[in-house]
């Protein structure tokens, strides 16, 4: 189907940045995003992407609502303490857009179902708070060919790059090693900041507009109000994506 009448106003002032128009917002429509974590990273990037009418929205989370997480993340309320953050979500996307389709995962993500839980999604965006489940993330994105857009935050600093499967170093490259799953300083601007961003890349991903952030590690810090770039590289002995330092296509 295409835009309707509500659409065209709805997404009026993005349509009239060059190169957007009707045919890229209909796209946009008739793609899907497959975010991992409800949190302080999702909330925004989730918001944002449904904002700009992005078709289908596949937003997974296992946990519930806490106090502790209303200071960042902003999908949820202190009224929905207790319940679900994927349900959670899935009611403020559809109240900000009727017209973006939510589905809502409340279940453990694992290599036996990642793949078959983010079917269809052209972009991958990992929002999570801790490596193990990033790096299913991270063997999905490899197995299937689909861009990841990792972002992590701590206090006030963030960290944002776009891993796009044979073409850029993969997460594990990145992180051989996380560290130990725990309790994190994080003022709530960090992840408000950097999960917009990581809706950019999405979007631009998702449009073809614009030039993503792919071999780069964006680095901001809150604190001085700066960013800064830090160009990566393949580990040859990645024992996910494998790739010789020699093949490195951004060399």
């Amino acid at each position: 189907m295409g835009l309707t009448t509500d659409d065209r106003t709805r997404y009026a002032r993005q349509m009239l940045i060059k190169g957007w128009g009707e045919e890229t917002q209909q796209r946009l429509a008739n793609s899907t995003v497959f975010i991992l974590g409800a949190g302080g990273l999702g909330s925004p990037a989730a918001l944002y992407l449904a904002a700009a009418g992005v078709g289908r929205i596949v937003i997974a989370d296992l946990d519930r609502i806490e106090l502790s997480n209303l200071n960042r993340q902003i999908l949820h309320t202190t009224a929905g303490l207790g319940t679900p953050k994927a349900a959670s979500a899935a009611t403020a996307l559809s109240a900000l857009n009727p017209g973006v389709r939510v589905v809502a995962l409340a279940e453990e993500v694992t290599d036996a179902n990642i793949d078959k839980l983010s079917d269809g999604a052209g972009v991958l965006l990992d929002c999570l708070d801790n490596f193990p489940t990033r790096y299913v993330l991270n063997r999905c994105a490899i197995r299937t060919k689909r861009p990841l857009i990792h972002a992590a935050v701590t206090g006030f600093e963030g960290r944002l790059t776009v891993i796009d499967p044979g073409v850029t170093p993969c997460l594990r490259c990145l992180f051989p090693e996380g560290p130990q799953p725990g309790v994190f300083p994080v003022v709530g601007t960090t992840p408000g900041v950097i999960g917009v961003l990581q809706a950019a890349e999405a979007l631009k991903l998702l449009t073809g507009l614009g030039e993503p952030l792919r071999g780069q590690l964006l680095v901001y810090d809150g604190a001085a109000a700066s960013f800064h770039q830090v160009t990566l590289a393949f580990d040859p002995a990645c024992p996910d994506c494998g790739l010789p330092i020699a093949t490195n296509p951004l060399q």
